[in-house]
């Protein structure tokens, strides 16, 4: 079993630095602190782990979390104490020996998520539930840019935000409000053609693919990969089906656009396009 899943990963980052040696000119570039600003360092283990946000990032901070000593056991840890509880560190807040020393001699891992998947999972968490931070950021924003005559309730509160809509911000070369971190590119947020990770996971086989992990780095026996939902517990995970009813919602032009606007990601993880 261990030998099908070395040679999972020897496959997945023989495509990752073919991609990157293709597209990509910067592999001589100096890695900055912005480069890994969503890097997580976990010392005992020697572990950096760089969050992509609805690939089980929630999971794996409380892995970490029980890595280092801070918790007993993942079930013990809240959503907010993983996410607002500032208990891990973060690679950009070492200095430059500190951020080498560790890029040189840790396991660098990262997990992803097939993109259009991990988007509509994006769109479901921030604007189909009350939040008040998404709903008037970009809520707000985005219906007032694309939606004609918009009630004044809703360009008062930003909630109700469709998908169509979602889309056509996230298309929009002069977006009224900026990126988010869960809907950018992996290629943008972790870095894989500077930073030479180690273990590539995906979503799709998390079990097998956390546990391979937990192995290789000797975690305790005991801890494994946590299966709970983190929020909306009583609603269905985001699925390929779901997924598609998203997806149908959009013109064929727009579809192709969202590809196009993952492409580097598909093309890197090895994601056979929708």
């Amino acid at each position: 079993k261990w030998k099908s899943l070395y040679q999972i990963q020897r496959e997945r980052k023989r495509i990752m630095r073919e991609t990157c040696s293709k597209y990509k000119s910067n592999n001589r570039r100096i890695i900055t602190p912005y480069h890994v600003s969503r890097i997580f360092v976990e010392d005992k283990y020697r572990v950096l782990y760089c969050e992509v946000p609805k690939a089980g990032c929630s999971n794996w901070k409380r892995v970490l979390m029980v890595l280092n000593g801070l918790a007993s056991s993942t079930k013990d840890i809240q959503h907010n104490t993983v996410h607002y509880g500032n208990y891990l560190k973060r690679l950009d807040g070492f200095d430059h020996k500190g951020i080498y020393h560790r890029l040189n001699t840790y396991t660098k891992m990262l997990f992803i998520r097939e993109p259009f998947e991990k988007l509509v999972s994006a769109f479901r968490d921030k604007f189909e539930h009350p939040n008040n931070y998404y709903h008037p950021v970009f809520g707000k924003a985005i219906i007032s840019r694309y939606r004609v005559n918009a009630t004044k309730e809703a360009l008062r509160t930003g909630s109700g935000v469709k998908f169509k809509e979602f889309i056509q911000y996230l298309l929009d070369v002069h977006r009224p409000v900026g990126m988010d971190i869960h809907w950018d590119h992996v290629n943008r947020l972790c870095s894989p053609c500077l930073i030479d990770y180690d273990f590539v996971g995906k979503f799709e086989s998390m079990e097998e693919d956390a546990n391979f992990f937990l192995h290789l780095i000797g975690a305790p026996q005991n801890l494994t990969f946590p299966k709970f939902k983190d929020r909306h517990s009583n609603e269905e995970r985001t699925t390929t089906k779901i997924t598609q009813q998203y997806f149908a919602q959009l013109s064929p032009s727009q579809r192709q656009r969202s590809y196009d606007f993952y492409y580097m990601d598909y093309l890197m993880f090895n994601y056979s396009k929708p």
